[in-house]
């Protein structure tokens, strides 16, 4: 298949703001921290329903991300932690699906054209291929019902019964998506680490990025998350560290700052240390300049 161009090819990197206060505020704390990427939350992502965003706060969001210089490919929204698309439970299933419209709707709102998910969970009540079908269907009636908006598929750490650590649970999953234009992927560092995906040299993180090429295809990467592990290779726990802390350390930020084909695409910090999130993405810049690119 052929590569998605990505006109910006920029390293943009950024991290995860607040939205408290309103969404609109998250463009100035991105700026505040030397950051030309950001994610956020569009609603309170522990509740299942947010009020609709008024007119007044839609069109100030937009405006403060072109006063800031954010476009919509440098912007990764995330969903409420409370979806999962992959639900046994019927009446949960039908509730995920129309708070993931909701998810979508609201970024088409904001002029935002990715949104990043957890893909979802089988609790021991479906089989695991069971429930990547349920996935998949979910996104197809989302993209179906609103449109522009890609669904990007976030990798898990393999916790609980939590599916997507598994680059090849991703691969099925966009396999039964219609529409394969409509959904991407995000790489969380830490959470491919903590699933058995070794990043730790320049050389490991050769064939990790290898493998999810061969399984998945590099041409569906349309955004990472940047953070460092408290959990050795393999853990199966979602813990993030600030970045050269952890079990994987600094060759593999260096790696994706210096790799052309990271380029483009939001690079996102969760680190845990918002105090020097600053100095976290000015390393990566450094690192970036450094490769002679």
């Amino acid at each position: 298949m052929t590569e998605l161009k990505k006109p910006n090819m920029e390293k943009l990197i950024g991290a995860h703001v607040s939205a408290a206060g309103g969404v609109d505020k998250a463009p100035e704390r991105a700026a505040e921290i030397g950051a030309n990427a950001f994610a956020l939350f569009t609603k309170n992502q522990r509740q299942w329903k947010a009020k609709d965003l008024e007119p007044a706060m839609i069109e100030s969001f937009i405006k403060q991300c072109k006063n800031y210089g954010f476009g919509p490919k440098s912007i990764l929204p995330h969903d409420s932690y409370l979806i999962n698309l992959g639900a046994p439970d019927s009446e949960k299933l039908e509730k995920s699906r129309l708070a993931f419209v909701d998810e979508m709707e609201r970024c088409k709102q904001l002029g935002l054209q990715l949104l990043n998910f957890h893909p979802g969970s089988h609790l021991k009540a479906l089989s695991e291929k069971e429930c990547l079908s349920r996935i998949a269907e979910s996104i197809n009636f989302a993209i179906s019902e609103v449109p522009d908006v890609v669904a990007v598929i976030e990798n898990t750490a393999g916790q609980g019964t939590n599916l997507g650590w598994k680059f090849e649970h991703i691969a099925e999953i966009i396999d039964q998506v219609d529409d394969k234009s409509r959904v991407g992927v995000c790489i969380d560092t830490c959470h491919t680490f903590a699933a058995g995906y070794d990043l730790r040299t320049f050389d490991a993180c050769e064939h990790t990025f290898a493998e999810f090429d061969s399984v998945v295809g590099m041409h569906y990467l349309r955004a990472m998350h940047l953070n460092d592990s408290k959990i050795e290779l393999g853990g199966k726990v979602d813990r993030h560290h600030s970045l050269g802390e952890g079990e994987i350390g600094w060759n593999c930020f260096e790696y994706i700052a210096k790799d052309d084909r990271f380029n483009g695409i939001p690079l996102i910090l969760e680190t845990i240390n918002p105090e020097i999130w600053n100095e976290e993405i000015q390393q990566l810049r450094k690192f970036h300049l450094n490769s002679g690119r």
